[in-house]
């Protein structure tokens, strides 16, 4: 980072061995696999040029970013119908799964920028490079995080809460679980490294295959072999294995075609260790304020988290489809920031920012409208499709402000902000803490206390969001040019 303020590492740290610079057309040379995606359109600033640009990478990259949501949400599905306790264990074990794979998201995020940045320089080998530095950190952290998850999953569901038959479920569903992060970590590294070449449409199939040998092997493991949530881990864990392996061989192909490194290299794999920290301190912030919510719909019943579990997770399935135009924004802007081309940053931001507003309000709408509906598909329970139909309902009017924030957020992670990121995701936990708290402390239990909970988070904590990350896009100290 340095003097630059921007998170993103030089060439030079992420490709030790590089001596030269490869500026060959890819489509050009003999054997290339990877597809760079649509051709970058110079200093275009005309909207429906614009337009369709960000359509044409947000549309495939929606299916890679709701990868690990549908996971979830096929799991709630199918272990809701085991019961309502073992629905409160899988809500309790998903959300640590969810945090440990949010906290490394920049593995996905700076790998983007970096392989981004240097295409839009005429780098192409040096971005290769430092893709394959962000997997190979991608497969070790996930290995340590898995096995330290194993150890502690008693600890960790005790820490959150969860007693009885509640926690004995979160256990088993967490410890069967865990090992799949490696794959998963390697997935995020992999698709940040298409992206950052503007190709989307791999991560695309890639997350169909899984989404559906996913559910085949739920469906197969918990109700075919009896093994209840257990089984509906390991289907978890072993698509996720196989998601990364696809999209790591797809990289390493492009990548020896383009004459770049295979083996490790430990001042690549450092430079984007050092070059996440500041987004792993604003990803803690944001894991935090969602465990606390964990928390608080711990504390109002198990009818309130088990509709928590099924509320989350079409929340975070929103959330990542409203990401989507953030993550066509990143690819956009990296190519512009590389090539200094800042008029053509400040388009491509408004519009994205049009995109997410109007999409968060159409979404919400069909949200706020459609609790009743889907809420059966995930629990028998009267009482708990009520809990979800009314946080629907609260999660769908403020969805707008969402769509805003995603977006804002992405753009300024995708330009290397992370460390301005890092304390106002800081400042934005202290706003939500104490609102969090007061729903604990006097909101009734049941469905009614669930929506205070969740006016809180997606009102309070996304309106706090909302101010830190707009009144930084209106400066110029986040569009720092060059690769």
């Amino acid at each position: 980072m340095g003097e630059s303020r921007h998170a993103t590492p030089t060439p030079d740290d992420n490709t030790p061995d590089a001596r030269s610079s490869d500026t060959t057309d890819p489509q050009a040379r003999p054997g290339a696999r990877l597809s760079t995606g649509p051709a970058p359109s110079g200093t275009t600033r005309d909207s429906p040029a614009i337009n369709r640009e960000i359509l044409a990478l947000a549309v495939p990259a929606l299916g890679a970013l709701v990868a690990e949501p549908l996971f979830v949400l096929a799991d709630s599905a199918i272990v809701g119908h085991l019961g309502t306790a073992q629905l409160a264990g899988l809500s309790l074990a998903s959300n640590v799964i969810l945090t440990v794979v949010g906290l490394c998201i920049f593995l996905a995020y700076t790998t983007t920028a970096q392989v981004a940045r240097l295409m839009g320089a005429g780098r192409e080998r040096d971005a290769l490079q430092a893709g394959l530095d962000g997997i190979w950190l991608a497969l070790g952290l996930g290995a340590v995080l898995a096995t330290t998850l194993v150890l502690t999953a008693d600890v960790t569901v005790a820490a959150l809460g969860g007693t009885g038959d509640v926690a004995r479920h979160a256990v088993s569903y967490l410890r069967w679980a865990a090992p799949g992060l490696a794959g998963m970590l390697m997935v995020n590294a992999s698709t940040g490294v298409l992206r950052g070449l503007r190709d989307t449409r791999t991560p695309l199939v890639v997350a169909a295959a899984g989404a559906v040998a996913n559910l085949v092997l739920n469906i197969a493991l918990v109700y075919g072999a009896n093994l209840g949530i257990a089984g509906s881990a390991i289907g978890t864990m072993l698509t996720q294995f196989g998601m990364a392996t696809a999209l790591a061989v797809i990289v390493v192909r492009g990548a020896r075609s383009r004459g770049a490194n295979l083996r490790p290299h430990a001042r690549g794999i450092l430079s984007g260790a050092r070059a996440g920290l500041p987004l792993v301190i604003r990803t803690l912030s944001l894991r935090a304020a969602i465990l606390l919510t964990v928390y608080v719909a711990t504390g109002l019943g198990a009818v309130a988290l088990a509709a928590h579990q099924v509320v989350n997770s079409m929340w975070g399935l929103t959330a990542l489809a409203l990401d989507a135009l953030a993550i066509a924004s990143q690819a956009l802007v990296g190519h512009a920031l590389g090539a200094a081309d800042v008029p053509r940053v400040r388009a491509i931001l408004r519009r994205c920012l049009h995109w997410g507003v109007a999409s968060g309000a159409a979404i919400g709408l069909l949200m706020a409208a459609g609790g009743w509906f889907v809420a059966p598909l995930f629990t028998p329970d009267d009482d708990v499709r009520g809990a979800i139909a009314l946080a629907f309902a609260v999660c769908g009017l403020l969805l707008p402000v969402a769509g805003y924030v995603f977006v804002l957020d992405g753009v300024l992670i995708g330009a290397g902000d992370g460390r301005y990121l890092a304390w106002a995701g800081l400042a934005t936990l202290v706003v939500y803490v104490p609102c969090a708290l007061a729903v604990h402390a006097w909101a009734p239990p049941g469905p009614v206390g669930l929506a205070w909970l969740w006016a809180a988070f997606a009102g309070a904590f996304m309106a706090a969001r909302a101010v830190t990350t707009g009144l930084r896009a209106r400066t110029d100290r986040w569009l720092v040019t060059g690769a």
